[in-house]
Formats: C-alpha cells, structure tokens, sequence
C-alpha cells in the first residue's frame, strides 16, 4: 500500500487509523467514535473525525482496491427506491456471494436501460463473466442479461435474491425518517466495504 503522510496533524497516526477503522467498520456515527476515544484518554472532536475520513478515505479505498482479490463467481443484483439530496431515484448494487460490494449505481429509472448499465459496468470493471448472476423477478434484469449474451448464467427468483436484498439494510436505515442518524453521522464512503480488519497503513 502506498504510504500515506500523516504529516500536519497534531494526532499521531495510530490515533487517526484507530478512530477511522471504528467509524467505517462498526458504523457507529462521529459523536459515538469521539466517545469511544475517550474512554481511552483520547479527547479528539467528532469533526476532527469526520475530516481523517474525508482526507484519508479516497486514498484508502483506492489501494485497497488494487489489492483487493477477484470477487466471487456468484454475483447478486438489486435495486432500491430512495431519496438522495432530496430527489427520488433509484439505487442499483450489486455484491457477491460473500456480501462485497462489487458496485454502485445511482439511475431515475428501473428498467432495461439501467441495468444494462450496471451490468456492463460489472463486466469491465471485473473483467470476467460470472458463474450466476442471481436477480429478483424485475424483468429488466432478463432483458439486459439477452442483450450481453449471458442469460445463461441468469437466475431469477425473489428468495435467491437475500444477499443484496440485505446489503440494502444499512442505506434504508440512514434514508427512513423513523431511523434518521444521530448528529455526528455521516453515509459511508468506499472504503467502509473493505474495512473488516484493523488497518495496517
């Protein structure tokens, strides 16, 4: 991993990894990360907190991306209605069978269009066709898997479908106004997908 510098901030770089990996492994929100610290002797601003991530995190993401291995051969796709900065739209993602999140997708519509598009994004992104591509009932995802000449490894099936329905989950609970987040909070940034282990920068 390329090193990164750490260089102009008053917290030694043990401090910034520590408060950063509880932020995006935990998903806790700022203000309970600035407790958690200090209950360590650590007294550092939720602020403070949220710029480490906002600094550090697209360089993060990027090399752990590099190094991150070929995703599983069983992919899931799904869509979600909700609201980003106040307009409706519809959230494509697809994870594999291990729960990865292999992409994102921000599109007004749920049809063909759209999800060809996530699919060929996928597919260069990865560069590999994989063993399943495993959907609900939407008949877009048919017509788009025809289109690329993979309908082969095409599954539908609304109960098949449990792994990306449930990496939905943590982005209905931040969008539902009966579970808004607490302040301090923030969406999470790329990097939360890779950030099941302690870092090591």
């Amino acid at each position: 991993m390329k090193r990164i510098s750490y260089n102009g901030y008053r917290f030694p770089p043990e401090i910034i990894q520590q408060a950063f990996w509880l932020y995006l492994r935990f998903t806790p929100s700022l203000r309970d990360v600035e407790d958690l610290l200090a209950e360590r002797g650590i007294t550092v601003s939720y602020e403070s907190i949220r710029r480490w991530v906002v600094h550090f995190g697209p360089a993060i993401a990027a090399d752990l991306r590099k190094r991150r291995p070929r995703p599983h051969t069983s992919w899931h796709l799904d869509e979600v209605y909700l609201k980003i900065d106040g307009r409706m739209v519809y959230l494509w993602r697809a994870v594999d069978a291990e729960g990865e999140t292999l992409d994102v997708l921000v599109q007004s519509k749920r049809d063909k269009r759209a999800a060809l598009k996530l699919m060929r994004k996928l597919l260069k992104k990865y560069g590999f066709v994989p063993d399943r591509l495993i959907t609900d009932d939407l008949r877009s995802y048919g017509a788009a898997a025809r289109d690329l000449g993979i309908e082969k490894h095409h599954e539908r099936g609304r109960w098949k479908n449990n792994r990306a329905e449930n990496s939905h989950q943590p982005t209905r609970r931040r969008a539902h106004p009966g579970t808004a987040p607490a302040p301090g909070r923030r969406a999470r940034p790329a990097t939360a997908r890779w950030s099941r282990r302690p870092m090591s920068l």
